[in-house]
């Protein structure tokens, strides 16, 4: 039985939840959406991007497919360089 057990771990994704939760954040540190995505949300990420559903799709595709059958027990991080620091 080939079984792998990974776990991929994004930085921020631009989500409903997270777009819904930027108002309060504005009004909380008197800022703009754009300096609470730059400096608060963002701000421990040096890509300065949010991950995308398509890099964490990308990477459950590719985990799934024989290229990644010898990997396993790992973490594999989509979020901009935050674990890197």
């Amino acid at each position: 039985v080939n079984i792998t057990c990974n776990a991929i771990c994004p930085g921020y994704v631009l989500t409903p939840l997270i777009d819904s939760q930027i108002p309060d954040t504005m009004k909380k540190y008197n800022m703009t959406r754009e300096q609470v995505i730059r400096d608060v949300l963002l701000e421990r990420q040096p890509s300065k991007e949010f991950a995308t559903i398509e890099q964490i799709g990308g990477t459950a595709v590719f985990l799934c497919s024989p290229a990644a059958d010898q990997i396993t027990g790992t973490t594999i991080s989509l979020d901009g360089g935050w674990t890197a620091l």
